[in-house]
């Protein structure tokens, strides 16, 4: 069995996106079962390193805030940016956060928590990197941009670049305890 090692960053929240992303190519050249790889970029910016990273090994598939997110009406992403992702084979999602979406709408105006807090608050006790890594993977298998029940490298992060970087298999939203992760390939230490 092939050594298994875990690249820790200092903290989560800084940008270590070119770090992460040499990881994970490392992890894809001894990798032969992985056909895809997600990534959560907001601004499509981490997304396009990647690609310049990896070229055509794996599919890319970029995860960005729902429109909304940041301000009524308003795109995280242009769509300047997504027709350059696009132009590189990398599609591109926009949709609600599996773990919080409407629901948060409700508990910000009644208070209290979701299931899905509670979901989300375990995972990030690994970091909020993993949750987003989960978080996403649910989003792409339900709007069908990657299959269930096959591996991936799924990559979030905190504010800024990325961080984190998991093998993992998803699963569509309807299954959420059946999600297998395998993997931590590079995540914050504290």
């Amino acid at each position: 069995m092939a050594r298994k090692f875990i690249t820790y960053f200092d903290k989560q929240g800084d940008d270590y996106t070119d770090e992460l992303i040499a990881a994970v190519k490392d992890k894809l050249d001894v990798a032969e079962n992985i056909k895809y790889v997600l990534i959560a970029s907001s601004t499509g910016q981490s997304a396009l390193k990647l690609h310049e990273a990896i070229g055509d090994e794996v599919t890319i598939v970029n995860v960005s805030h729902n429109v909304g997110f940041s301000g009524e009406n308003e795109s995280d992403i242009s769509d300047e940016m997504i027709e350059e992702l696009e132009k590189v084979g990398i599609k591109t999602f926009q949709g609600l956060h599996a773990f919080s979406g409407a629901a948060r709408g409700v508990t910000n105006k009644y208070g209290g928590y979701s299931p899905l807090d509670v979901v989300a608050d375990t995972l990030r006790m690994f970091s909020h990197g993993v949750k987003v890594a989960a978080e996403i993977s649910i989003m792409a298998a339900d709007a069908g941009l990657i299959p269930v029940g096959e591996e991936i490298i799924a990559i979030g992060g905190r504010a800024h670049g990325v961080d984190t970087a998991v093998i993992l298999t998803p699963v569509n939203s309807k299954n959420l305890f059946d999600m297998t992760f395998h993997e931590i390939i590079a995540m914050p230490r504290d």
